[in-house]
């Protein structure tokens, strides 16, 4: 069964049951009944129509939960309203249900988890990980945003900054997690461009396609994580690197900075470097300065350490490294990293093998794995 289908047809289908009067939590139980029912049949009787059919289901069991809520009763004649079974509209309303979810009874950060557990289909896990908060504190947020949108008015759409905030993090979960989003962020990222004359909407659509042109050099063909510094740049799409480019500068031009311009920018010198050796190292902590006074984040601090561990020496990096918690993600690599350049290899090791265990999906296991084994062994670099 053709599980991508099922993901792509999540955003019409919620999308066609609100519209027909169903809050937002039943719509989303609703139609996560019909997907289950969807895995069961459609091996056997796969439909003539996938989208026509979850509507009909999906809608289906939305009136029977409504039928069976007595505090729902007046929902009862909806039931004339069920759409007959055959091809539903061919509309796209992702961009919609985007701004739907960013509602303003939510926070923001409830609206994004919201919007990525209702609309983009990632899992509560994959939603804690991006968050950097334990899975059962993710759950309950979600659940109680659910609570909160349920029976509410849709006519106050939340705002752009929130939405963004929800591409960006579908575009990193689809680009390094486990399932493939990346190319729908960016789809939806140009919808937003073309309607929006905002230049953080351009901001953010110009750092997508700097970093997906790189997708194809990230792996290797056994499935193995190779870092950006021993990436094949001639395998790099030029073609979007050359549109990104062209986007953040127009972007940049207006003045009006913000966090997806300045993450665009030190995209743009990483792309811009014939090899890794020629990267402008003190332009991009000049950004990741910038960006740090814009979002004061931890993780911007960290990858920053990097930058300065390039740009003036790995102790120089190390010392903007102790100044940050050392239970963030990736600490631990980074330390290593900074280790090893600073020749003390058994504390490099050590690291890399913590790195490892506390590593957020199996490539990058097996490559932080791979580098402790090979300092282990003597051979170093």
């Amino acid at each position: 069964m053709d599980e991508a289908l099922l993901r792509s047809l999540i955003p019409s289908v919620l999308a066609i049951l609100v519209r027909r009067g169903a809050d937002f939590a039943a719509a989303e139980d609703a139609v996560q009944d019909a997907l289950v029912e969807a895995v069961r049949v459609w091996p056997a009787e796969p439909p003539r129509d996938p989208k026509g059919w979850l509507v009909t289901v999906a809608w289906r069991r939305f009136l029977d939960a409504t039928r069976a809520d007595t505090a729902r009763r007046r929902r009862e004649d909806l039931v004339d309203e069920e759409p007959a079974p055959g091809p539903a509209p061919a509309v796209d309303d992702t961009l919609q249900l985007y701004f739907l979810c960013a509602h303003p009874s939510l926070t923001p950060s409830s609206a994004v988890a919201l919007t990525l557990r209702a609309v983009g289909g990632l899992t509560t896990r994959q939603i804690a990980q991006a968050y950097l908060v334990p899975e059962a504190t993710m759950a309950q947020r979600i659940s109680r945003a659910k609570r909160t949108v349920s029976g509410v008015g849709f006519d106050r759409p939340g705002d752009v900054a929130t939405v963004l905030r929800v591409l960006y993090l579908v575009f990193n979960e689809g680009y390094s997690g486990d399932v493939d989003l990346a190319a729908e962020a960016i789809r939806l990222t140009r919808q937003l461009a073309a309607a929006i004359d905002h230049p953080e909407v351009a901001g953010l659509l110009a750092l997508m396609l700097l970093h997906h042109a790189r997708r194809a050099t990230r792996t290797a063909a056994d499935g193995s994580l190779v870092p950006l510094a021993e990436q094949d740049r001639g395998r790099w799409d030029t073609a979007s690197i050359a549109e990104g480019v062209e986007i953040l500068q127009t972007a940049l031009a207006r003045d009006r900075l913000g966090e997806f311009q300045a993450q665009a920018a030190i995209a743009a010198l990483h792309a811009d470097a014939p090899t890794a050796e020629e990267t402008d190292w003190v332009q991009i902590v000049e950004w990741y300065d910038e960006l740090a006074r814009l979002t004061d984040s931890p993780v911007v601090r960290l990858n920053r350490a990097v930058a300065v561990g390039e740009a003036d020496g790995p102790r120089a990096g190390l010392a903007a490294l102790a100044a940050l918690n050392d239970s963030l993600p990736r600490h631990a690599a980074v330390a290593a990293y900074l280790h090893e350049r600073d020749g003390d290899l058994t504390t490099a090791a050590r690291l890399y093998a913590e790195a490892a265990r506390r590593a957020p999906n199996l490539a990058e296991r097996d490559y932080l794995t791979r580098q402790a084994a090979r300092l282990n062994s003597g051979r170093g670099r």
